[in-house]
């Protein structure tokens, strides 16, 4: 092959803009103004004054911005027939997402790590049990679960509610966990047993320490999911344990006389602080996890 023939390297080949080129970057732009226009609004909307807001300029960025929207959205806005604020559904929410968090990661690692390296009877109608309930709606075991709990005692309340966000997250913790298991060596897990560890000792002291982007994917999805359910709370934590999206409802819903969009659009942003603070804290070790845990099925 002549020099004149040889493929340029990829750093001297042309960066010239081509149609395909400008295409991703417009829909990489459509995208990105899809997503954040919203977000736009709701925080220019949240430092307005209600009489600029009357005005009806939805874009336009605040003539005097203010956050007495947001101080009033986290300590007075009334939550139904008490005017509290949003502090009381967070304190609820955190209540309800820790435990909720770490047992449901602790019980789908452990499962996950049985099934991935152990011959367990049964083990592989379990996963397909799991499976298969993972994409059944919940809403259709909300009734039944309600009896349930009815007639055991526990009814409405915070210790139900947590029961609650574990079982349902318990498929899909699984699912994460044996993949991200079943593609490390098992040289690893049989060196192991050969010294002499145990089932426990194997989990603990090895596959859980070099698990960790997998247990940050673990509590991006649940924190997310439990952060952001309203119905489950609504039925199961009980009027004392209401989560904040609950509350968030009741400051939207249960205005009287004029509508303060400003104090919606900051306790709508409040609610939301959390999740956000975690996706952008931990996207990097999300997308590791992701990738590590899609290795084998």
């Amino acid at each position: 092959m002549t020099a004149a023939a040889q493929p340029l390297p990829a750093a001297r080949r042309s960066k010239r803009m081509t149609p395909a080129r400008w295409g991703l970057y417009a829909f990489i732009f459509i995208t990105a103004l899809y997503f954040l226009l919203p977000l736009y609004v709701m925080v220019v909307t949240s430092l307005k004054p209600m009489a600029e807001i009357r005005q009806g300029n939805l874009l336009a960025l605040p003539v005097a911005p203010s956050i007495d929207a947001w101080v009033k959205a986290w300590t007075s806005a009334c939550t139904g027939l008490t005017c509290q604020g949003i502090k009381i559904g967070f304190l609820n929410s955190l209540r309800i997402l820790v435990p909720s968090v770490v047992i449901s990661i602790l019980v789908g690692s452990l499962t996950g790590y049985a099934l991935s390296l152990w011959r367990v009877r049964g083990g592989n109608i379990l996963f397909g049990t799991m499976m298969v309930v993972a994409f059944i709606p919940y809403q259709v075991f909300i009734y039944p679960l309600v009896r349930v709990f009815s007639f055991t005692g526990l009814g409405q309340s915070l210790l139900t509610i947590v029961i609650i966000h574990t079982i349902f997250g318990l498929p899909t913790m699984t699912l994460l966990f044996r993949n991200y298991f079943a593609s490390l060596p098992v040289e690893l897990f049989k060196a192991a047993r050969v010294d002499g560890a145990g089932f426990y000792q194997i989990y603990a002291r090895i596959m859980m320490p070099m698990a960790t982007p997998m247990i940050v994917v673990a509590v991006i999805l649940q924190t997310t999911g439990i952060w952001n359910d309203f119905i489950l709370g609504l039925v199961f934590a009980g009027r004392d344990n209401l989560p904040m999206t609950v509350q968030l409802n009741n400051i939207v819903n249960s205005t009287q006389g004029e509508r303060a969009y400003n104090v919606d659009m900051a306790a709508t942003l409040l609610t939301a602080l959390l999740p956000l603070v975690v996706y952008f804290g931990s996207g990097r070790w999300f997308v590791r996890g992701i990738a590590a845990g899609a290795v084998k099925g």
